[in-house]
């Protein structure tokens, strides 16, 4: 019996190592400017530029950045009741969700005009597209699969990792078939299953704050990431940061 125990304890155990959710580092690839009062709510490449919402009352916008100098090109002032979140792209538009205002709008990439607006219940935060549908998070462990163009709502994903919830989910980027989103008030990225929800490793970028000289202000935290497909090139920044990062993964030490 006690041969029988050991033998179960030893598989218990071994399965729940097994089910440990992955870590990875990272490597500094390359440092860029970026504007130190930006609250960043939603970040994304497109065409050679970054383009990133930022959000505050009064101070939510949406804009396009030059990489290398992280100039801003083009800037659409968002009105001041509004408080910015999650950007994608969807052909030449660019949609974008709000926080409490349980409302979206749909922004011409070129001259950034208002083109339409649409509703959902509760809140927008993240917000990223996969080129045919919209995937957007509230905070809650769930990601919602939008049609992009009538906006209604098609599924939900729950998120969970090693069998919890995920809560707090946050600004949303697609990497490579998977949803990569950052957790409010977390140094981590989770790479997260479209499909299934799981949680597929989390990227630890502990550390990188204090390497961008992020201040103290406890809402200075880790939220904005890019990917430019084409080169294969991850970026990331955090709000109110004075540097925009790009990363190259590494195992964890």
């Amino acid at each position: 019996m006690r041969k029988l125990a050991a033998l179960g304890a030893a598989v218990l155990t071994a399965a729940a190592a097994h089910a440990a959710t992955p870590v990875q580092g990272f490597a500094i690839k390359a440092t860029y400017p970026h504007d130190p009062q930006a609250f960043t709510q939603g970040l994304f490449f497109k065409d050679g530029f970054l383009w990133e919402s930022t959000g505050q009352y009064g101070a939510s916008s949406v804009r396009k950045v030059e990489l290398a100098t992280g100039k801003v090109l083009q800037k659409r002032e968002l009105p001041e009741k509004v408080f910015g979140e999650g950007i994608a792209p969807h052909g030449d538009s660019i949609v974008g969700i709000t926080w409490m205002n349980q409302a979206g709008y749909v922004m011409d990439q070129g001259s950034m005009a208002i083109k339409g607006t649409f509703n959902y219940m509760g809140e927008g935060w993240g917000l990223t597209s996969d080129g045919e549908r919209l995937y957007m998070s509230d905070g809650t462990q769930e990601i919602r699969v939008l049609d992009p163009k009538s906006f209604g709502e098609q599924r939900r994903i729950k998120v969970t990792v090693d069998g919890q919830p995920l809560l707090r989910i946050n600004e949303l980027e697609w990497v490579e078939g998977q949803i990569y989103a950052n957790v409010w008030q977390s140094d981590r990225i989770a790479r997260i299953d479209p499909f299934s929800g799981k949680v597929l490793g989390w990227i630890d970028l502990s550390g990188l704050a204090a390497t961008a000289k992020a201040g103290k202000d406890v809402d200075n935290v880790l939220n904005g990431i890019a990917y430019d497909a084409k080169s294969r090139r991850l970026f990331v920044t955090g709000k109110r940061w004075p540097k925009l990062f790009e990363i190259e993964l590494r195992p964890k030490r």
